[in-house]
């Protein structure tokens, strides 16, 4: 029990499982059962979406440590601990899950028509899923709720994407599990060792640096993977390309994240000698990734595919701050993962607005939509400005930070880095340009309508934060500025005490 009275994150974490109940016991004809479902689905992500905002309001900003922590004993004899809490680096995915899935399962509205009822049960699944990868205190329960997000993805992209759906389905379940199955051999080797899966404990806990080495190898294997980092990110471009909207945004919005969350969590704190070891290769790997997958994304033709290669170059971004190990290098990998987050999924939405209508993503098909759509041409530039990093939008805070952090390790390395702005505003304004502007001489679009007040609803909230984080990122930021400079200070007492070892032996 915390301090609150009551368990606030296991009731954010499972309630989404009430509205499964309910989905799954009303009875009736198929099309009474589907608007029961999108209604529960709906009325059950906002409730979850107000609790989330309570955990909002009753943080303590100032403290860098858990908060709202629950701990129950699972399995004692074994060192199991059913175990939940927050902090700064946490508290906010948890509200970025409990504000996309609301909007998901509403730009899902009416293009889901097959299946309804199995498609918000899945929908709310991996809410629970997400919301638990992010609270859990516990290695194994962290393990689960990681791996169990794959599950619904997977069914997601499987039953309702596109016509190569079951392929990319595979593709996505087959390299995420086995990148996680080697970090379940290090989580068994890290209990073997220590007796304990409890996160709090191990943050603490010197492991040797040779086994330090191969754990860190383990959590990267799994952590690269999820992002993606190049070169295993192939995934992910026909993960997006089939999934159906609600699918991508989640995927781009939240799914990313939990790879960056696991170096932030995990590698950083527990493994800190790795790290620094390991850092150079990452920075290459983020490099490269900056520059590779943002030429290519020059170079696609389907919308989705282009902001699904854009997706991994702004990771990269991401990857580059956690390892510079500095205060500015952090804060900015964090404020990119929660702006990509809104920014991606945006945009994502932004196809499939168009999706709907026109039931293509080819950047050829379309042209002069400013002329008949001009409601949605303005949100769509709003979303490019902000994947741009424009001053102002969201994108801008997260990578000029990045970019400071990057500088005070390695000139060349926050130069490489820099590229990353200056190929995002060639493609998408590549792809601003040839959907928005031009001549509108197709026959097929002239009949496209603007957006409906369920779309603006959809976009009004996403255009809010995008605003929001740019002009007043600090309302941001001070969620986790202590928890950053305590990260930073624990890696950089690790190192001195190593060093200070080593001179002892010689």
């Amino acid at each position: 029990m915390t301090d609150l009275g009551y368990p606030l994150l296991s009731l954010l974490t499972f309630l989404p499982l009430v509205g499964v109940a309910i989905i799954l016991s009303v009875r009736g004809d198929e099309a009474t059962g589907a608007s029961n479902a999108r209604w529960t689905a709906l009325w059950t992500s906002l409730v979850v979406f107000v609790l989330s905002l309570v955990l909002w309001q009753k943080f303590d900003r100032s403290n860098g440590g858990f908060q709202f922590v629950e701990s129950v004993a699972w399995m004692p004899e074994v060192g199991l601990t059913y175990k939940m809490g927050v902090d700064g680096i946490s508290v906010l995915f948890v509200l970025l899950s409990t504000a996309l899935t609301p909007l998901c399962i509403l730009a899902s509205w009416e293009s889901i028509t097959t299946r309804v009822r199995d498609y918000m049960v899945a929908f709310l699944v991996l809410e629970t899923m997400m919301i638990g990868t992010f609270c859990a205190l516990d290695f194994l329960v962290f393990y689960m709720f990681f791996e169990g997000v794959l599950i619904p993805m997977y069914l997601i992209i499987g039953i309702w994407g596109g016509p190569r759906r079951v392929y990319s389905a595979f593709k996505f379940f087959l390299y995420t599990l086995v990148g996680s199955l080697l970090m379940l051999l290090a989580i068994l080797a890290i209990w073997n060792m220590t007796g304990t899966t409890d996160i709090v404990t191990l943050m603490h806990t010197n492991f040797p640096k040779s086994m330090q080495t191969w754990l860190f190898l383990a959590f990267f294997a799994s952590f690269a993977v999820k992002m993606p980092m190049w070169p295993v990110h192939t995934w992910l471009p026909d993960a997006h390309v089939e999934a159906p909207t609600g699918g991508s945004v989640i995927l781009a919005g939240v799914l990313l994240k939990m790879g960056a969350y696991g170096f932030l969590r995990f590698s950083l704190p527990m493994l800190p000698l790795a790290s620094e070891y390991f850092a150079p290769v990452i920075y290459a790997l983020s490099v490269v990734a900056v520059v590779y997958t943002s030429l290519v994304a020059f170079a696609q033709t389907d919308m989705k595919k282009l902001i699904a290669y854009s997706s991994v170059a702004h990771m990269g971004v991401v990857t580059i701050g956690i390892f510079t190990f500095n205060v500015q290098g952090l804060s900015g990998a964090l404020f990119q993962m929660l702006s990509h987050g809104v920014v991606a999924g945006a945009l994502f939405l932004c196809v499939g607005v168009v999706y709907d209508r026109l039931h293509t993503r080819e950047i050829a098909r379309y042209g002069g939509l400013a002329k008949i759509m001009p409601v949605y041409s303005l949100a769509f530039m709003l979303f490019t400005m902000a994947s741009i990093g424009l001053p102002g939008t969201a994108g801008f805070a997260g990578e000029i930070l990045v970019l400071i952090g990057s500088f005070k390790v390695n000139f060349w390395l926050a130069l490489l880095g820099a590229t990353g702005m200056i190929l995002g505003a060639v493609y998408m304004l590549y792809l601003y340009r040839r959907v928005i502007f031009g001549v509108l001489n197709k026959p097929d679009l002239m009949g496209m309508l603007d957006l409906s007040a369920r779309e603006i609803v959809v976009f009004a909230p996403l255009v809010i934060l995008t605003l929001w984080m740019g002009v007043y990122p600090s309302s941001f930021t001070s969620f986790f500025d202590a928890t950053v400079a305590s990260l930073v200070d624990h890696h950089q007492a690790a190192l001195a005490a190593t060093t200070k070892l080593a001179g002892v032996v010689r």
